[in-house]
């Protein structure tokens, strides 16, 4: 049987769900972590044992830096370590940025940015003391180009600080065997937009349609192979070799 653990944030469905399942395959304890999503992340726990993993479903908003610590010590107490944490939650809004709140505002930087720093600092001393590990951060196509985004700015702004703290968490880890990358996906049909917007956005794709959860978590079964021992502090955008782009 695998020991190893992962806890997943935003794991209750979309690409965290696919990520679990694919790892439930594999025969993963897995923890994932939902913070509204209560019926889908039960049905998620019930199919990842179905496919032979060991489940773990907390309701946790990794916002509050108290809360997201303590998921990760319920993890730990539970099944005694974390081999490898995913950064997958993180809200979304579209909204010129003169239409934008101090509270949307605030919520993109809470959301999506400052938990991975909060999570970070709860599992690197247990990875330490392994002297192994792995943390998964998840960006957006293009956040290292520093494109302007009038619709989409304050969650571009925190996708782009994402890859900053993926680049130096990697870069402190290191020492103690662990690698700490980023997966920058473009348009992905994960199930939450609706089919008009996603017909809008086919058609600036050049290869003319949209990626689907599987491509994203090809990329992250790469990032936990031992084929990807020496990749650190990278946004991968584009699968390994052999597999379908999905930008």
């Amino acid at each position: 049987m695998n020991e190893r653990v992962a806890l997943i944030t935003g794991g209750a469905k979309g690409i965290g769900r696919g990520i679990a399942l694919d790892l439930a395959s594999r025969h993963w304890k897995i923890a994932i972590c939902y913070r509204t999503s209560e019926a889908e992340a039960q049905k998620t726990a019930l199919a990842i044992t179905e496919r032979g993993g060991q489940a773990l479903a907390v309701r946790c908003d990794v916002s509050d830096p108290v809360a997201a610590k303590h998921l990760a010590t319920q993890v730990e107490q539970t099944w005694g370590r974390i081999d490898v944490l995913i950064n997958g939650a993180g809200p979304y809004h579209r909204i010129n940025l003169f239409d934008e709140t101090v509270e949307g505002w605030n919520e993109m930087f809470d959301g999506n940015l400052h938990p991975i720093f909060y999570l970070a600092q709860a599992v690197a001393p247990g990875m330490k003391a392994r002297k192994s590990g792995r943390i998964i951060n998840f960006s957006m196509a293009n956040a290292d180009q520093l494109l302007s985004q009038p619709d989409v700015t304050a969650h571009y702004i925190a996708k782009a600080g994402v890859l900053i703290l993926t680049r130096t968490l990697a870069k402190l880890l290191a020492p103690h065997g662990i690698t700490v990358n980023a997966v920058s996906p473009g348009f992905i049909d994960s199930g939450s937009a609706p089919p008009e917007e996603l017909a809008g956005m086919t058609k600036r794709i050049p290869a003319g349609y949209i990626g689907t959860v599987d491509d994203t978590v090809a990329a992250v079964r790469y990032l936990l192979s031992e084929e990807a021992r020496y990749v650190n502090g990278y946004p991968l955008t584009d699968p390994p070799p052999g597999q379908p782009r999905w930008l």
